[in-house]
């Protein structure tokens, strides 16, 4: 069984649940840099969101985030988040929850 691709209406979706949630988490893996005119990686760390404004667009109010309309959404997970990558050729980052470890 395939999974259905992601799309800008998912990850708004999950946005808005996991603000909710007090659970949203945003990683930014590059961005553009003018002074070599491309994509280049950065090092950044997990910053916790605590809120967002899907009026502005491209933004959603969050640091970290730029959307472009082509916008290549993927599903993601590692040792600390569950959600998605975004990226674009404005650069690329990571939106998700933390991962809870129950025992």
């Amino acid at each position: 069984m395939e999974t259905k691709k992601p799309t800008l209406a998912t990850l708004k979706a999950f946005i808005k649940r996991e603000l909710k949630n007090k659970n949203l988490f945003v990683k930014t893996r590059s961005s553009f840099d003018g002074s070599i005119d491309c994509v280049a990686s950065v090092k950044d760390i997990y910053r916790k969101v605590d809120g967002c404004n899907f009026e502005e667009k491209n933004t959603f109010g969050i640091g970290g985030v730029w959307l472009v309309g082509r916008d290549y959404i993927e599903n993601y997970a590692d040792d600390f988040t569950i959600g998605y990558e975004v990226s674009n050729c404005c650069g690329s980052f990571i939106i998700g929850m933390e991962k809870l470890y129950r025992k």
